[in-house]
C-alpha cells in the first residue's frame, strides 16, 4: 500500500518534535526542552543498567533522558500483547525455575529456526504474571543480576500506561516504540499482532508523538499501515539476508537490497523512518576497526526517510576497536567518541541501551 506522502510527512515532523529531558534525575533537571540532536531511544527501556523490558528499566531510561522507549511485542497464548526481546523466555526470565512449567519445556521452528525454551504463546497472561524477569546477559551486565526475581512480565498496555505516568512526571511526551517480533510466524498461529496493537493504539488515543511502530517486516507494518492509526512507521533492517515475511514466500528481497537507493524509496512509500544496524552506516573491518562511512544516511534522506541506528552499547565488545579501553571485553570504552561519530554523520536517532550516556554525548556534539 502506498502511503500519502504529505500526510507521511506531516506525522513524520510531529514525531520527531518529541522534546528530551537533561541527562540527570528529575529532581536535578531544569525546565524540558527541545533536543538539539538526534532523537535518544532507549532500548528495552534501559537495558545497560536494568533487567530488559521492566518498569525499572523504561523508568530509568527515561528518568535520564530517553526521548522514546522501546517495548517488543509477542502474544500470549489467550491474545494478550506482552513484552519480551522473544517469544522464548527462558532467558529473561525464571521459567525454569517453575517446576508446574517443566512439562511445556519444547522445541519450535521460529522463522526458520529450531528454538528450545518456553513460549510465551503456550501461556496465558495470567501465568506469565507468575514469572519474574531476570538479566538476559549475566555474563556481561553482572551488575543487573542483583535485580532479578523482583520485576513482572509487562503487557502493552501497562507500558503505554507507564509512559504517560512517566511523561506526567517529568513534564515531557515519552513515545513509545513497539516493534511487532515475529509477526508471521504469530500470525501463522491465529495470533495476529497487528490487530491486537491498532486497538490498543486506537483505545488509548495515541497520536503520533506517543507512539512509532516497528518490525523487521514489511508486510506488518504494511497491515498497519492499513488500520490508518496516523503513527509513524519505522523498517527495521538486518546485516545478513533478508526479511522473514519476504524470505519465507520465496521473495528475492534482502536487507541489502532494501539499502539501495532503489529499496529505499520503496520503503518510503510505506513507511517514515529505517533503522540499520549501525555498522550499516560505518562498516568494521577484520581487524575490529572502522571502515569508510557509507552513503546511507544521505540515501535515506534523499528518499524523505530519517534513519535511526542500532544498537549501542558501552562495553568494549560491542565498540569498534577504536573505541575499545582496557582488556576486558565487558569493560566500558569510549562510548561516548562513537556517539560522536554518530551524530556527525547526521543520524535522526539512537537506538542505546544507555540513553543517559547517548543524552550527555547529545549535550556536548
Amino acid at each position: 500500500m502506498k502511503a500519502s506522502h504529505p500526510r507521511r510527512r506531516s506525522v513524520l515532523l510531529a514525531a520527531a518534535a518529541t522534546p528530551a529531558a537533561a541527562a540527570v534525575p528529575a529532581a536535578a533537571a531544569g525546565p524540558p526542552h527541545r533536543p538539539r540532536g538526534p532523537l535518544v531511544i532507549g532500548h528495552r527501556g534501559a537495558a545497560g543498567w536494568r533487567p530488559e523490558h521492566t518498569a525499572a528499566a523504561y523508568t530509568y531510561g527515561v528518568q535520564t533522558g530517553a526521548d522514546w522507549i522501546e517495548p517488543d511485542l509477542v502474544a500470549t497464548r489467550d491474545h494478550v500483547l506482552v513484552v519480551r526481546h522473544e517469544n522464548e523466555i527462558s532467558q529473561t526470565t525464571d521459567v525454569a525455575s517453575h517446576p508446574e512449567f517443566t512439562a511445556r519445556r519444547t522445541t519450535k521452528t521460529v522463522d526458520g529456526r529450531a528454538v528450545s525454551g518456553w513460549f510465551t504463546e503456550d501461556f496465558t497472561l495470567a501465568e506469565l504474571k507468575t514469572l519474574r524477569a531476570v538479566e538476559r546477559l549475566p555474563l556481561v551486565r553482572n551488575r543487573n543480576t542483583v535485580l532479578d526475581g523482583r520485576y513482572e512480565v509487562l503487557t502493552f498496555q501497562e507500558v503505554v500506561d507507564l509512559a504517560r505516568a512517566l511523561s506526567k512526571r517529568y513534564g515531557r511526551t515519552i513515545a513509545v516504540f513497539p516493534e511487532t517480533k515475529h509477526p508471521t510466524y504469530f500470525r501463522s498461529m491465529g495470533l495476529e499482532l497487528e490487530p491486537k496493537l491498532a486497538a490498543l493504539v486506537r483505545r488509548n488515543r495515541l497520536g503520533p508523538r506517543e507512539c512509532v511502530v516497528q518490525s523487521f517486516e514489511p508486510t506488518s507494518l504494511k497491515r498497519v499501515a492499513d488500520q490508518r492509526l496516523g503513527v509513524p512507521l519505522w523498517q527495521a533492517l538486518g546485516t545478513t539476508g533478508g526479511p522473514y515475511d519476504l524470505v519465507s514466500a520465496g521473495g528475492p528481497t534482502t536487507y541489502k537490497d532494501m539499502m539501495t537507493p532503489a529499496g529505499l524509496a520503496r520503503i518510503a512509500e510505506y513507511a517514515d523512518w529505517i533503522g540499520p544496524d549501525k555498522t550499516s552506516l560505518v562498516p568494521v573491518g577484520p581487524d575490529g576497526r572502522l571502515g569508510t562511512p557509507t552513503s546511507l544516511v544521505a540515501d535515506a534522506h534523499a528518499a524523505g526517510l530519517r534513519i535511526g541506528p542500532y544498537t549501542y552499547r558501552a562495553e568494549n565488545q560491542f565498540l569498534p576497536a577504536d573505541f575499545r579501553r582496557g582488556t576486558g571485553p565487558n569493560d566500558f570504552g569510549d562510548a561516548f567518541a562513537e556517539y560522536a561519530l554518530y551524530y556527525g554523520l547526521g543520524v535522526d536517532a539512537v537506538v542505546t541501551d544507555f540513553p543517559d550516556l547517548a543524552v550527555i554525548a547529545r549535550r556536548g556534539s
